[in-house]
């Protein structure tokens, strides 16, 4: 309560600007940073959240439950820069092996993976190993009809992008459209170099292409 009564302006007429009535105190002390596009009372309190938070994580973790010590553990993961960069790409092509390797990064993927690749198979690994969601979203959530019980969900997945105007519209969507294909084709030769594939744009061209036109259809 007190926290709010010091974001008004009291001095302000509520009945010529609210506005300014109930956000006056707030404006007078904050400015936007130049690093956000917005600041508001639940910026302040992210922000302090993660102080605490990084106090917690920083410290020992002996004696703590299992679901700390693991939050602690893969923080310190993150904030392990050498050996994040020494691996380099390792943990990304370990994770496109699990998948059943990645098609556009191979030099005979449709004659050594496609013979035995279970679409099934690899959306259920996609979904448990990196909750990622592939053409279809599914989740355990309370029942609309009765809350005391949970259900089974199945819905669409979001898209590359972040909504379906970036794959249909003009001016600077056309843009983000453009970079974000160019994007996934650096990608493509970088993987493709790292496993010591030869290079071959063209084709890698044509193939993010299709690739585009699939995310095309599935956001239509």
């Amino acid at each position: 309560a007190a926290r709010i009564i010091q974001n008004m302006d009291p001095t302000a007429d509520p009945c010529k600007d609210f506005y300014q009535y109930a956000c006056g105190g707030w404006l007078n002390r904050h400015v936007i940073p130049e690093t956000s596009s917005r600041y508001s009372i639940f910026d302040i309190l992210r922000d302090e959240l993660e102080i605490i938070l990084k106090g917690v994580l920083e410290t020992s973790d002996q004696g703590d439950r299992e679901a700390f010590q693991k939050a602690k553990i893969l923080y310190r993961s993150c904030m392990n820069e050498s050996l994040i960069e020494q691996r380099d790409s390792l943990p990304l092509l370990e994770a496109l092996r699990m998948v059943g390797d990645w098609p556009v990064a191979s030099a005979d993927w449709d004659k050594t993976k496609e013979p035995s690749w279970s679409m099934e198979e690899n959306l259920s690994i996609m979904n448990s190993r990196f909750n990622k969601r592939v053409l279809i979203d599914m989740f355990v959530w309370n029942d609309d009809q009765d809350s005391s019980r949970h259900i089974i969900y199945i819905d669409q997945p979001s898209l590359g992008m972040p909504s379906r105007d970036y794959y249909f519209n003009g001016g600077n969507y056309q843009r983000v459209r453009e970079a974000y294909l160019q994007f996934m084709i650096t990608i493509a030769k970088m993987i493709r170099e790292d496993k010591n594939v030869s290079r071959d744009d063209s084709f890698v061209q044509e193939e993010m292409v299709k690739v585009m036109e699939l995310e095309t259809e599935i956001a239509n």
